[in-house]
């Protein structure tokens, strides 16, 4: 299952990665798709930034973290920074729906593999509870 997670993790950075490419660009966002789906609105945006740090990064150190974590096999920290991941994900998803009226796709698809990673980690978390010596 540590695999599994290490690699959306790595997923979860490389769609940060584009996010965060999104925030720099200057010209038109190629995945402005119609007016409820514009990623460069969404990047561009006083909630694209928490204290001069692009969320993009906040996204991409969050996923490396979890991936250190979960090749580590360091399943309570796991899970309690996926909980975190999930719950910050989730409310700037709540910002682009009801302040910002516009989804950026590289971010709801974050929140996609931070949802996977949740359920995933919550089941082997549980299994390992069942069967102290599985990894």
């Amino acid at each position: 299952m540590r695999w599994v997670l290490v690699v959306l993790a790595v997923l979860g950075m490389v769609v940060s990665s584009l996010a965060l490419r999104e925030h720099y660009r200057e010209d038109t966002s190629p995945c402005s798709i119609n007016a409820r789906w514009d990623c460069g609105i969404v990047n561009h945006s006083p909630y694209a930034v928490v204290k001069g740090v692009p969320v993009a990064i906040i996204g991409i150190t969050g996923y490396l973290f979890l991936g250190v974590l979960a090749f580590r096999r360091w399943r309570l920290l796991l899970l309690l920074a996926a909980l975190g991941a999930l719950a910050f994900s989730l409310y700037l998803t709540h910002i682009e729906a009801t302040i910002l009226g516009v989804y950026c796709i590289y971010c709801v698809t974050s929140l996609g593999i931070i949802s996977l990673m949740n359920l995933l980690i919550w089941g082997w978390t549980i299994a390992a509870r069942r069967r102290p010596s599985a990894s």
